[in-house]
């Protein structure tokens, strides 16, 4: 606990130091971050298989509770989490940092980032934890604000910083409820108070709220499309592989750890959002041309899929099937770590074809495999791994929360016998778009002809930059390859939430992955590699033998044109189209409108299709106008005399004591 606490002010002070050497400052905070955090995943490593948790009180905060920490098993597995993804961050930024503008904007605030996010983890007390979140966002925010003469990233900033105001109040109010009359706020004594029913369902719902909307769940995802995009990419992929994995980490601690059981309809709510999470999420990504709003709507729906089998593990709980509610607690947990590695390559290929381009727009890249080759191999492992393609890590998560969806013991809640199978179903589809999504953004950004001037030159990104993403890629397979390391390591975390865990799985002959019995299914990430591997090289061996050896060349098909022009290939929004037209009309407000010239005229056709975000119409928009409204008629109240002010706080204060004396 200590060494985590040390490693906490070791970041505090490297902020210091890219605040005053700025850019200068580059490889000294990237590589001591490095360094940093491989120390605090080493730390969280342990924690993972400690025998007890850790716990440290400090005389800090308010002066009659002082600060809390701990560092048990949950925490430690969301520590090595966090860091790992700063490591991976930090390295990238080493090499990517050289040539990133306002560089000095992002060495003041990105240790602090790092920082606030472990804070986060190991707090163990209602102030530290909000102090901690809020300084999180705030940080964060900075970060995004970084590349601050954009117009779409001051209003990215602008509703970020909104959504995370809101889900800071939120949490506030959740801890509140929890301390009760008494003020509990340290967690340990929130556990022992055991809430009614009623105050645990109105805590629940809030913590849902509040950490939903620093998660991405829907309908509370506005503000991460926007943001993730305008930060620097290293810290797109902190803020989407880490950031959102802290904010399922605050709704674990509190749904699973802190409430203790709940009853079955909080399972029903977390299922219903989660499966439309997913499902909306990779419909808006698959939408999509620009590569970084494309990654961070996939980010929703990411976190949908985890929210899935966080559901279900809250459903099995209060149906007493304790084998299913650890399996399914696993399978989420798995993908947590999962989509905190492939989400973090993804960005850093981002980042990378930035970089080599200058370009985001897959529309103006293609032909990249050949001037970026090894950004191509690893962003194609990337898309493969987050396509949940065998034997990639991609796949185990989500094979495993089906596992979890079919084993459908009898539930009495007939929401549960509903949304359950509707989830099923959603995440098939989920996995079905998720793949079409990921085969348009290689496709069409990495394959093909150059489309303008910026790919044709284009030339590979420097050795840090590529010693992160291949290292992702490295951890994608090893991950599908051997998944029982992970799954045995997450064992001590569902002993301690649950009270059961899955069974010891690297002991099992050829490494297979059987998570309840082998005549329910198996798998076996090594024997699926094997045979790729041998299939691959048979095809090779059988063409390189059997085909004829003649080159022969011909110009492509190009539809009777002569034009050989790069705008002839398939498009991003011509492949997506069939898709937009089943699903995007109505769920997406999507619309096309064809303009077809007159006859004799050369001039070509073309289709415009405008998107809209039905959510945000439907609630932000109006709610908007609303605050503005009441903005107005307030705005008065700045203008009161001494006398009215001193009114207005003696009937504020009047109103709190009645309001404390009937919650006694």
């Amino acid at each position: 606990m200590i060494a985590t606490l040390f490693g906490i002010l070791a970041f505090l002070v490297l902020g210091l130091i890219g605040v005053f050497r700025g850019r200068d400052a580059n490889g000294i905070v990237y590589g001591a971050s490095l360094g940093i955090s491989a120390a605090l995943g080493i730390v969280g490593l342990r924690a993972l298989f400690g025998a007890a948790p850790a716990t440290l009180v400090l005389p800090l905060g308010l002066p009659w509770i002082g600060a809390h920490f701990r560092l048990d098993a949950l925490a430690g597995f969301f520590l090595l989490v966090v860091n790992l993804g700063g490591v991976g961050a930090s390295l990238y930024g080493i090499g990517h940092g050289r040539h990133e503008r306002d560089a000095a904007r992002v060495l003041a605030f990105y240790p602090w980032f790092l920082a606030t996010l472990n804070l986060v983890v190991v707090a163990d007390d209602a102030f530290t934890f909000l102090f901690a979140w809020e300084l999180m966002s705030v940080v964060s925010w900075a970060l995004v604000l970084a590349h601050h003469r954009d117009p779409a990233n001051i209003r990215a900033g602008f509703v970020y910083l909104v959504m995370a105001s809101l889900s800071g109040l939120v949490l506030l109010l959740v801890f509140g409820l929890l301390a009760g009359a008494n003020g509990g706020y340290a967690f340990t004594l929130m556990r022992a108070a055991r809430p009614t029913p009623g105050i645990a369902g109105v805590a629940f719902v809030l913590a849902l709220l509040g950490t939903g909307a620093k998660a991405g769940l829907m309908p509370l995802h506005a503000w991460l499309p926007l943001a993730h995009p305008a930060a620097p990419s290293h810290v797109s992929a902190l803020m989407s592989g880490v950031m959102t994995k802290v904010a399922i980490y605050a709704f674990v601690r509190i749904a699973f750890d802190v409430l203790g059981d709940l009853s079955q309809w909080s399972a029903v709510v977390v299922l219903a959002l989660g499966g439309a999470t997913a499902g909306l999420g990779i419909l808006h990504a698959l939408m999509e041309s620009d590569l970084k709003r494309l990654l961070a709507y996939s980010t929703v729906e990411n976190v949908g899929i985890i929210f899935i089998g966080l559901g279900l593990a809250m459903a099995f709980r209060a149906s007493g099937f304790a084998a299913g509610a650890a399996l399914a607690l696993t399978a989420a947990l798995f993908h947590v770590f999962n989509h905190a590695i492939y989400k973090s390559l993804l960005f850093f290929g981002a980042g990378a074809v930035l970089s080599a381009t200058g370009e985001r727009d897959m529309e103006r890249l293609g032909g990249l495999i050949h001037r970026l080759p090894q950004t191509s191999f690893a962003m194609l492992i990337g898309c493969a791994a987050i396509a949940a393609l065998p034997p990639l890590n991609g796949f185990v998560s989500e094979w495993l929360t089906f596992q979890a969806i079919l084993l459908r013991p009898a539930l009495p809640q007939w929401g549960l016998k509903l949304m359950i199978p509707a989830d099923g179903a959603l995440l098939a589809l989920t996995a079905a778009l998720t793949g079409a999504c990921f085969v348009k953004l290689f496709g069409i950004a990495f394959l093909g002809r150059p489309r303008s001037d910026a790919a044709r030159d284009a030339h590979e990104v420097d050795r840090f930059s590529r010693a992160a993403m291949l290292g992702a890629a490295l951890l994608c397979l090893l991950l599908g390859l051997l998944p029982g390391v992970l799954v045995d390591a997450l064992a001590p975390v569902a002993r301690e939430l649950l009270g059961v865990r899955l069974a010891e799985q690297m002991a099992l002959p050829w490494l297979s992955l059987i998570p309840i019995a082998a005549v329910r299914s198996s798998y076996n990430g090594l024997l699926v590699f094997l045979f790729i591997v041998l299939a691959t090289s048979l095809t090779i061996l059988a063409i390189h033998r059997f085909a004829s050896r003649a080159i022969r060349r011909a110009p492509a098909w190009d539809c009777g044109f002569p034009d050989t022009s790069p705008i002839t290939q398939y498009t991003g929004a011509s492949f997506a189209q069939p898709i937009r037209r089943v699903f995007a009309a109505s769920l997406l407000g999507a619309r096309e409108t064809v303009f077809m010239p007159p006859p004799g005229d050369m001039a070509p056709a073309r289709i415009e299709k405008t998107l809209s975000d039905p959510l945000w119409e439907a609630l932000y928009a109006p709610l908007g106008v609303w605050i503005a409204w009441l903005a107005d008629r307030l705005n008065h109240l700045q203008f009161l005399t001494i006398r009215r002010y001193l009114a207005f706080v003696f009937v504020a204060l009047v109103a709190l004591l009645l309001a404390l004396a009937l919650w006694q």
